[in-house]
């Protein structure tokens, strides 16, 4: 007999196989391993950024508790006694935060000019606010933000520049520069004494709330120059370009985009980088910020506040595609003596920049902010100035002084700075060949780092997290709405 064969129904087989996952399953687990992939990035990111933080802080805080506990300053009490966290409120700074100039090495002098070199210089005289012009906002990285500079700052020139300042309040605010052609925006962090003294912000945001305690310091004087390029010619800068040079988080983010330098007057062939300088008697404080001096020659900001400008490499060229541009060199100075530390800074009081809260008041963390606000005239004669090789102070009569052969050129690179008799004659020699020591150098076209100020922690992949977490949940939520 032949046998019959059965063949089972086609549905029937599959009734009895795997089931093979629906559209609507598919989805479902994709949108879970979505939520729990962003998750885990969220928490991973966030544990990382606490550790990193709080190593930081310790490493900030002093080689020991000894150092720590000997760095007492002026505390948020009025009492002169900082804790055991030292200086402003509890929050620095210590001893070890501070070094002897005399006992720096003299740096490297600059790059050697070359033929083509814009060896000029051109200094805007802006004052030293004396008129007492301070906020924490920041309108280059933190725009209509209150506070959020988390800081107090120090202005010249721009007298209009807050949160909240539109391009057209700037143009239209008054200015404190000699020559009212400088509209321009100069500001950097003040310094305060550690001497219980209760400023106006004492209980503000910025101010005493924040850690940043005691008597601000009034510069004894502040010089703005702005100097040419070893390699060749300057190119006049863009209306409205935003600068920032230094790094405000420079504990947290690294030494990368730290730029400022201190120093005495008299050893300004010495520079600091990582600590405040202690002056001999009859020399005085003196900060000093470097600016890049290399544009993108399209944008007048970026998103970091960077990588529209470069600083010019040890030889003076800029990056592929950048210009040279007037570098601006600032240099600040202030009548204080160096702080007793074997007390403490009990008897004489300790000194330092303000700060975020958490980066301990440190020097590396100083930095300062511009805004180009030059009318077109006195920008091209600040560029004739710099390219023709002259020494010109617009603050004589609001335009740059012609050259003057009866004067003898005199500029040292101790000060940085050429001699008032010096300001209208042809300069061999000028702050173009001047520059800090390596020590204090920025690394050529630096443009990683946050913002010098921006406040925003380094979290772009718990973000992406969340991003991905949600995007789950859409497609979570919607594959739900297939199976039902």
């Amino acid at each position: 007999m032949a046998r019959t064969s059965r063949r089972r129904p086609t549905g029937a087989r599959r009734a009895t196989g795997a089931r093979r996952p629906t559209g609507a399953r598919r989805v479902t687990l994709a949108a879970v391993a979505l939520m729990l992939g962003g998750a885990g990035l969220v928490v991973a990111d966030v544990c990382a950024t606490a550790v990193q933080n709080r190593g930081a802080g310790r490493a900030a805080a002093g080689p020991s508790t000894t150092a720590r506990l000997a760095g007492a300053g002026q505390g948020q009490d009025g009492t002169g006694h900082g804790g055991s966290g030292a200086g402003q409120g509890g929050n620095g700074p210590v001893v070890s935060d501070y070094a002897d100039i005399t006992s720096a090495e003299p740096g490297l002098p600059g790059p050697p000019q070359q033929a083509g070199a814009s060896r000029g210089t051109f200094t805007s005289d802006c004052g030293v606010n004396a008129n007492g012009l301070f906020n924490s906002d920041n309108v280059i990285v933190a725009p209509g933000v209150s506070n959020g500079a988390h800081h107090m700052h120090d202005y010249v020139g721009n007298q209009g520049n807050n949160a909240f300042a539109s391009d057209d309040d700037l143009a239209r605010a008054s200015t404190s520069c000699a020559d009212r052609g400088d509209k321009s925006s100069y500001y950097w962090p003040v310094l305060r004494l550690q001497n219980g003294t209760q400023e106006r912000d004492a209980g503000s945001p910025g101010g005493g709330t924040e850690g940043n305690a005691g008597r601000i310091v009034t510069p004894k004087q502040v010089t703005l120059t702005f100097v040419g390029n070893p390699r060749g010619k300057v190119t006049a800068m863009p209306r409205l370009l935003r600068i920032v040079t230094g790094d405000a988080k420079a504990l947290v983010n690294g030494p990368g985009n730290a730029n400022a330098s201190w120093s005495c007057t008299g050893y300004e062939d010495r520079q600091l980088k990582d600590e405040y300088p202690l002056c001999p008697p009859g020399s005085d404080v003196v900060r000093t910020f470097r600016f890049p001096g290399c544009w993108d020659g399209r944008n007048t900001d970026s998103a970091n506040h960077r990588t529209h400008v470069a600083f010019a490499a040890p030889d003076g060229s800029c990056p592929a595609g950048f210009r040279a541009i007037p570098q601006l060199v600032q240099r600040v100075v202030y009548d204080v003596r160096a702080p007793s530390l074997e007390d403490g800074g009990r008897s004489v009081p300790l000194f330092a920049i303000d700060s975020f809260p958490g980066q301990l008041h440190k020097p590396v963390t100083d930095h300062g902010d511009f805004i180009n606000l030059f009318d077109e005239g006195l920008m091209r004669e600040m560029v004739d100035c710099i390219n023709s090789g002259r020494v010109c102070d617009p603050g004589a009569g609001g335009s740059a002084a012609a050259p003057a052969p009866a004067a003898t050129p005199s500029a040292t690179p101790e000060t940085g700075a050429a001699t008032s008799a010096a300001r209208s004659v042809p300069s061999p020699t000028t702050l173009a060949g001047y520059a800090p020591p390596v020590a204090a150098q920025p690394r050529p076209g630096t443009a990683q780092g946050d913002a010098a100020e921006s406040g925003v922690a380094r979290l772009w992949p718990a973000a992406l997290g969340a991003l991905l977490a949600l995007s789950g949940l859409i497609m979570f939520l919607r594959a739900r709405r297939l199976r039902y």
